[in-house]
């Protein structure tokens, strides 16, 4: 059943992402009046479809992507034509600058869906974790990960990473989680005393990112509660803030957990705020087993969250910050690919088709907010894979005609072709290597 969910959710994900990115295409070429033959979804034998004015509507075998077909497009299609190289309608026939906006175009359109997601979010409901935004003190390091073998405890700052001072959760994570295995130059601070060190995030062998075993100190939430276990019974409740637990600050969701365990059974005390009031319970562990626990570990219902500020902005201020974490993420986006290029960062970061019908799957568990956010996120993967100067691509298409209009002169037939049998070769090899990233993964978790 999760298959077919998997496939289900990629199937929605990929056909927005599909269609809104040919349409860009499509009307961009209908705008500078390009004859466009077929507007196919998917690739292969044709499944069936329609044919409205002189385009062939379609849906095609193989539904992973999809193409505009326009007239001449193809090099050497024209000079194999005689009547094309004379057809001003012809997609080679076009000046270069339209053919470099009708390439644009399909890029562009992601870029715009992205940005209309994340206002969409912005203006309705987006949760957003404060300790993101913050200074990085550390709230929790997991016992015998790198963070806790350099000696690292809650309550230090990261002052420095990598090229970055003063970092904010956000930028440790994005620099963490792209350099698994690879050694990251870092200046912790600890009341006033500085050291410099250097950590290696170990590999996660089921998402290939890079854990450094450290996470944010933030105020925690109550966001759900078991009710057949003590909390609730003793009046804990969703949305009450953990001050403390047994006298000892909780500074991390993580320390919750940790700290009940501690108590090997007894009664655990609690301080929970809500709405400004504090209130004291004291609640009984009980032995459950769970997936990562088979043994059973103790447990009082208590299931915690970092607290998050829910955003609601009007119109203008929605779209001015989803263009600035849309730019962002873009940016972090083109780090991690210059990362692989210098062999700072490992490939097997990549996730493939099988990988996105996964997280498809518990993005759409996660609520309506969740998926729409994780398509914001492809559709901007997309668009930036799409504009890399790769032939084939929007953005190999863009390279040439950029060459031939700083030349002034098209490039021949032989080079152009050869180009685009490399591209094609090239694109074909990364299909096989996440597929088989994919797997490998699979097969570890």
């Amino acid at each position: 059943m999760a298959f077919f969910e998997s496939i289900w959710w990629l199937l929605v994900l990929i056909g927005v992402m599909i269609v809104v990115h040919e349409l860009g295409h499509y009307w961009a070429a209908r705008y500078f009046d390009v004859k466009v033959e077929a507007f196919s979804f998917g690739f292969g034998p044709r499944l069936f479809g329609w044919r409205r004015g002189e385009t062939d509507w379609r849906v095609s075998a193989i539904p992973f992507g999809g193409y505009v077909k326009m007239y001449g497009e193809q090099p050497g299609e024209i000079s194999g034509d005689p009547e094309a190289a004379i057809d001003p309608r012809a997609f080679q026939a076009k000046p270069r600058w339209q053919r470099v906006i009708i390439a644009f175009a399909g890029p562009f359109m992601n870029i715009l869906l992205a940005v209309v997601f994340v206002a969409g979010l912005y203006m309705f409901h987006f949760e957003r974790d404060r300790a993101f935004e913050e200074p990085a003190k550390i709230g929790y390091v997991a016992p015998d990960s790198p963070a806790g073998k350099l000696g690292i405890a809650a309550g230090d700052q990261i002052v420095r990473i990598d090229d970055i001072t003063y970092p904010t959760w956000e930028q440790v994570f994005l620099r963490t989680v792209a350099a698994a295995e690879r050694e990251i130059p870092i200046v912790v601070d600890r009341q006033g005393e500085k050291r410099a060190l250097t950590i290696v995030p170990r590999l996660d062998k089921r998402t290939s990112a890079g854990v450094a075993g450290w996470g944010p100190y933030s105020r925690v939430v109550i966001r759900r509660l078991e009710m057949d276990l003590d909390a609730y019974r003793q009046g804990a409740r969703p949305g009450d803030l953990v001050k403390k637990i047994n006298d000892v600050e909780v500074t991390a969701p993580e320390r919750v957990s940790e700290l009940v365990r501690a108590g090997n059974g007894a009664p655990v005390k609690l301080l929970l705020e809500r709405n400004g009031q504090e209130i004291e319970i004291t609640a009984k562990p009980e032995v459950r087993k769970t997936d990562d626990a088979p043994q059973g570990r103790p447990m009082i219902g208590l299931l915690p969250g970092p607290d998050v500020k829910v955003v609601q902005l009007p119109l203008g201020e929605a779209v001015v910050e989803s263009v600035k974490q849309n730019v962002k993420f873009a940016g972090s986006i083109y780090y991690m690919l210059r990362g692989m290029l210098e062999a700072k960062f490992s490939p097997k970061q990549l996730e493939g088709p099988v990988r996105m019908a996964q997280m498809s799957r518990e993005a759409a568990k996660g609520g309506p907010e969740m998926f729409i956010g994780f398509m914001a996120m492809v559709s901007m993967n997309l668009a930036v894979f799409n504009l890399l100067p790769i032939p084939i691509l929007d953005g190999g298409v863009i390279l040439l005609l950029l060459i031939e209009m700083l030349v002034r002169r098209d490039l021949s037939l032989q080079i152009k072709e050869t180009i685009f049998k490399l591209g094609f070769v090239f694109l074909m090899t990364l299909v096989v290597f996440v597929l088989y990233n994919d797997i490998t993964k699979i097969i570890r978790s």
